[in-house]
């Protein structure tokens, strides 16, 4: 197979955003899309020129010409139908958070293995050129030995769509979940390391969500972060790491979409460090196909993904019990 064939679950606003990366690369090829609804998979099909539609996603689970599947379903559905893609013998890209507990992980894992298939979560920025170029300058120790890392990303959600799929508990909603998962996952990247002990305050909804959270993470080596992230504030997204002898600011962690900047400051001078635009999500594109026709590593392991789950649900369990969770 010199091809991945690509069906999307669900029609979930965040599918256009594959849509372009899917139909650039010459490893991949866009064939279907399902919903639970006929109707409005065959509408969506015709919007976005997509060559089959299915009324119900088992249909195309079953469809023996989709080989990859991207879920971009709420969060709590995620383990259900990656680990039902993987016995179909399909690949898995899913969403970030890839799952809400460790135990789903481990699903999913087992799943992946027994089946033969790779399972990937949907964190971005990994493959973007601006976070390698960051990981590199750290490794070089160009900021010294690591002491702090502070992030934030936050937008009024709670403002501009109070009914979304976030707003609600049962779904796995919540702005950890949405937002934290990209300070907390950029922190143990750059770490290349584990949090040993984890505290976390929040603010929720009246759906039960926590619409405001800040937490705060602890490191063997001494390293200490910091984050926040919310449903209610203003749109701001930031990352700084600072070190013995300088400090990286970015302004677009999360999300660099070619307005992006690094900067390198030491001592009263800073320097701004450019690196090459990539289309955003076309990074998880390429990584799915070289995992899955090369059989090369994948950059998004789910052994990263379940640690990165791990660390999300001791700071949540921390804000219920009021008191540092070790991990």
């Amino acid at each position: 197979m010199d091809k991945l064939r690509w069906g999307l679950l669900s029609t979930a606003r965040i599918n256009r955003a594959l849509i372009s990366p899917l139909r650039a690369s010459k490893r991949s090829e866009l064939v279907a899309v399902a919903s639970r609804d006929a109707d409005k998979a065959k509408a969506y099909a015709r919007e976005w020129n997509i060559p089959r539609a299915f009324g119900s996603y088992e249909a195309m689970l079953a469809d023996p010409n989709v080989d990859a599947v991207y879920i971009s379903l709420p969060n709590s559905l995620h383990v259900e139908w990656a680990t039902r893609c993987a016995q179909a013998g399909k690949h898995v890209l899913c969403e970030k958070p890839l799952a809400l507990t460790v135990d789903e992980v481990d699903r999913m894992i087992a799943a992946a293995k027994q089946h033969h298939v790779v399972i990937a979560e949907a964190f971005m920025y990994k493959h973007h050129p601006q976070t390698l170029k960051v990981l590199e300058l750290v490794e070089q120790g160009v900021i010294g030995e690591l002491l702090l890392i502070k992030g934030a990303f936050t937008f009024n959600l709670a403002l501009e769509r109070p009914d979304d799929v976030r707003m609600i508990a049962e779904l796995g909603g919540g702005s950890i979940w949405d937002l934290g998962c990209y300070p907390i996952s950029y922190t143990r990247l750059v770490a290349r390391a584990e949090p040993i002990e984890a505290f976390g305050w929040q603010m929720l909804s009246a759906t039960h969500v926590d619409v405001v959270f800040s937490g705060q993470l602890r490191f063997a080596n001494g390293l200490l972060a910091q984050f926040d992230c919310g449903f209610r504030a203003p749109y701001r997204m930031a990352l700084e790491i600072v070190g013995t002898t300088g400090a990286l600011e970015m302004n677009a962690p999360f999300r660099p979409e070619g307005d992006e900047q690094l900067t390198l400051k030491r001592g009263k001078r800073s320097e701004v460090i450019r690196t090459p635009h990539k289309e955003l999500y076309s990074g998880e594109v390429e990584d799915m196909e070289s995992a899955a026709l090369d059989g090369k590593p994948q950059r998004v392991t789910l052994e990263d993904s379940r640690a990165n789950v791990s660390t999300i649900c001791a700071l949540l369990e921390s804000t219920r019990t009021g008191r540092a969770i070790q991990i």
